[in-house]
Parts: C-alpha cells; structure tokens; sequence
C-alpha cells in the first residue's frame, strides 16, 4: 500500500517557457491533508534513533558521534512538489532538503562552508551554492515555524518561503529521478523540526 504522503495526487500547470509555474493557493489546495504522522515510507540512511516523531512534529537531533543521517523517501519521484514547515532548534543548524539525490539539495539553516544562514538557496556538490535565495532575510522567522514549498520539474527547482517566491535555478546536475531526503549535517551540534510534510508527484 502507498504511503498517503507518496500518492500521485494533481497535475500541475508549465510555462511554455520551460520553468515551473507555483501558484501558492493551487500548490496548497492540490496537496493532500496528511501531516506526517507515520515513518511509514521513510527510511534513515544511518542513525535511525536520531530521527523522532511526536504528535506530528518530527524533530531530528545529533547524538554525540556527531555523524550525518538522511532520512528518505523510500519511493523515488520525477517531478514533484514538496509542501513542509521548519523551525530552528538549539545549536548550528545546518540541515535541507535532498532533491532525488544528495548532490542537489535546498538549504535548510547555516552552510557549514560559508558559516551564516543560506536558507532556500541550492546546494550543488562541486559548485557549492551557484545562486542564492532572494529576500529571505525579510521572510525567515529564525524562532518559529517557517512553511517551504519546493516545485522541481526536471531540472528547473522552485522554492517559496513563508508565501514568497525566493529561488529559481536549473541544475546541470539534476538526475530524471530518485528520493527525497531531509538531511541531518555532521560535526555540528544541532536540533531541528518538521511537520506537515507533504508530497505529490506532478503528471
């Protein structure tokens, strides 16, 4: 049985131009109401223990070696949008979201590289952040919940942070498919939340 996390859900709408078109509200109605009350579908990389659910707040914090994880979606998608809320815990927090492979990633928090906070802006193994996410500092809500919608359609990836769109890039890295992975940064001392996680592949 599928998740209810993983279901192809609703077509979505392109610009002939080529990149991706994320209405807000279609984002938002088109995706089911299930909030993450499960790890069914889910699967830890490594240190499964540091990966906690409660009352549909999963919370992902290091143990003392310190050591990275990824939690995964055990389906693989091609295009999709994922819907999620964050918020900041105690420590550095240097975490994201992996997009079918950990290459290509949306930050989550402060790059472990360049030490201050890069918040939706693209990840790319090799290239470091090629572009980043604009007016952020406006938006980010450094001690509450923060909602994050994330549109990637083939190698066009589209982020909207608390209802702005603030990041749009096309990786020369993208691969047609693979999971999605909420990251836990090694070497760092660090806490993180997430809730409503939702995903649906776009047809």
């Amino acid at each position: 049985m599928t998740h209810p996390l993983c279901r192809p859900l609703f077509a979505f709408v392109l610009a002939a131009a080529g990149q991706s078109m994320a209405p807000r509200s279609a984002v938002a109605e088109g995706l089911p109401p299930t909030l993450v009350d499960s790890l069914d579908g889910w699967k830890a990389s490594a240190l499964a223990h540091c990966w906690t659910l409660d009352d549909g707040v999963l919370t992902v914090e290091n143990d003392p070696s310190k050591q990275a994880s990824t939690l995964w979606t055990e389906k693989s998608y091609k295009d999709f949008v994922v819907e999620l809320e964050f918020k900041f815990g105690e420590g550095v927090v240097d975490s994201g979201v992996f997009l079918r492979q950990e290459n290509d990633q949306i930050q989550l928090g402060i790059s472990g590289s360049l030490k201050r906070d890069l918040t939706a802006s693209p990840y790319i193994g090799g290239k470091g952040y090629p572009i980043e996410a604009q007016g952020v500092a406006e938006v980010l809500k450094q001690d509450d919940w923060n909602k994050m919608v994330i549109v990637v359609v083939g190698d066009d990836y589209d982020v909207w942070l608390n209802g702005e769109h603030v990041t749009h890039y096309q990786s020369e890295t993208a691969i047609e498919s693979g999971p999605i992975g909420l990251q836990l940064h090694p070497g760092n001392t660090m806490t993180m939340q997430f809730r409503h996680v939702r995903i649906a592949e776009l047809q």
